[in-house]
């Protein structure tokens, strides 16, 4: 049977060598490669494409948000399960958009660790159980039923800058996109945030996530 092939993205050294030593006790998981900054985190998933990435979310010069993507986009193969301390929602959908397969939080105990690995590996979402009762507590408190109505009551143009800003596209790209100047796209922007009851991106990127307005990744399911 073939091990599961690990690569540990992290910045602290000493967290590196922790997971690495509690890695290396099991049989069916081999660690093979580390990376201290999310650019050589992309760097060592080119070149040794492991199957699972540990992916801290706050690195020096590139986060493990743009780290996941870019992986995920070179290297699609590769699972990547985010190990971090941010128990913050718009963290961890963030990190699904981004295409993460899986979300444990650095306080979770070494078996969940495990788990998670092994689960991401053969393509099954894993979430630390911390996490899954914010996000599910959240979600009934927000009355999806009352949050798709006000979907419904945007605009043919609030829908398409909703659509946009979810991908990502800044206010010049949303501009050229739809042929507006920026002053007008900022005003459809407004209102449409508005008529939504949101207040930043993070907020809109969760709306759309549980409202199914938009895929979180082809292999999160």
């Amino acid at each position: 049977m073939s091990k599961i092939r690990v690569l540990i993205a992290d910045d602290h050294g000493i967290v590196r060598a922790g997971i690495r030593s509690l890695l290396e006790g099991h049989s069916d998981i081999e660690v093979v490669g580390e990376a201290s900054s999310g650019q050589e985190a992309i760097e060592q998933a080119v070149r040794l494409q492991p199957d699972v990435v540990l992916m801290d979310i706050a690195m020096g010069d590139l986060s493990g948000l743009e780290a996941t993507a870019e992986i995920k986009e070179r290297v699609p193969s590769v699972n990547i399960l985010a190990l971090t301390m941010h128990e913050r929602e718009e963290y961890f959908f963030a990190m699904l958009k981004a295409g993460a397969l899986g979300y444990v939080l650095k306080e979770s105990e070494p078996d969940e660790l495990l788990a998670a690995i092994r689960a991401v590996h053969t393509g099954e979402a894993f979430l630390s159980p911390s996490v899954t009762k914010a996000v599910l507590e959240d979600y009934l408190i927000q009355r999806p039923e009352q949050a798709q109505s006000r979907y419904d009551r945007l605009t043919l143009r609030e829908k398409e800058v909703f659509r946009l800003a979810v991908e990502g596209k800044t206010t010049r790209e949303m501009s050229d996109i739809l042929h507006l100047s920026v002053k007008t796209l900022e005003k459809h922007r407004a209102n449409m945030m508005r008529k939504l009851g949101l207040q930043n991106l993070s907020e809109l990127i969760k709306y759309a996530i549980r409202q199914g307005l938009i895929e979180v990744d082809e292999n999160f399911s």
